[in-house]
């Protein structure tokens, strides 16, 4: 499965959005697989972060003046949010940039896989948990629906995942929609048998 998710990212033309006064950012959507099946990982910011106080997001953050690439900016940050460390992760490909509605970011995200077990560690300042999800659990129907938000008072269409009595919105949500969306690619991709994760 991860081969065909790496081979048809990498034949895919990301769409980047060029906006130069909007602010760069950079996540990781860190997947791994357990008993059989795969996960995703996710984080609940703390209250104390400066912007999306509380929500879930996947590790990352805004690019510093020494990161080399956006790519380095999720990998940083996610070193720094939940201790995975930038030799442990697999990277599998870039999905299409995302505007943030509210705030004026722009989230450019990587797909990694890393191993398992893997010990995690929280920064205490930036997460105030971590969320395992299964990527079946994401994939089912009932998880996933669309509807409004309200961005300067006008609605704009959506899309929201629950699991387990947590929110995925937002950019977050679109994020995961994109990914899922090549996940369900890859799984009816005939199997080469080449693939053995």
């Amino acid at each position: 499965m991860i081969s065909k998710i790496r081979d048809i990212l990498s034949h895919r033309n990301v769409q980047k959005i060029m906006e130069t006064d909007r602010i760069r950012a950079a996540v990781l959507v860190p997947l791994y697989k357990k008993y059989g099946e795969y996960f995703v990982i996710f984080t609940r910011r703390t209250q104390n972060v400066s912007t999306h106080k509380g929500q879930i997001s996947f590790p990352g953050g805004v690019r510093d003046r020494t990161d080399a690439s956006l790519l380095d900016t999720a990998l940083r940050e996610s070193m720094e949010e939940v201790g995975i460390t930038t030799n442990s992760v697999d990277v599998l490909g870039q999905l299409d940039d995302f505007a943030t509605l509210v705030s004026y970011f722009v989230i450019s995200p990587f797909i990694g896989l890393i191993p398992w077990p893997y010990q995690l560690t929280i920064s205490e300042s930036e997460t105030a948990e971590i969320i395992h999800v299964p990527i079946s659990a994401l994939l089912d129907k009932a998880c996933m629906s669309e509807g409004n938000e309200i961005v300067d008072d006008e609605l704009v269409p959506a899309c929201f995942f629950t699991h387990n009595g947590n929110i995925i919105w937002g950019a977050t949500a679109r994020i995961l929609k994109q990914f899922l969306e090549i996940w369900k690619e890859a799984a009816v991709q005939p199997d080469t048998g080449r693939d053995m994760t």
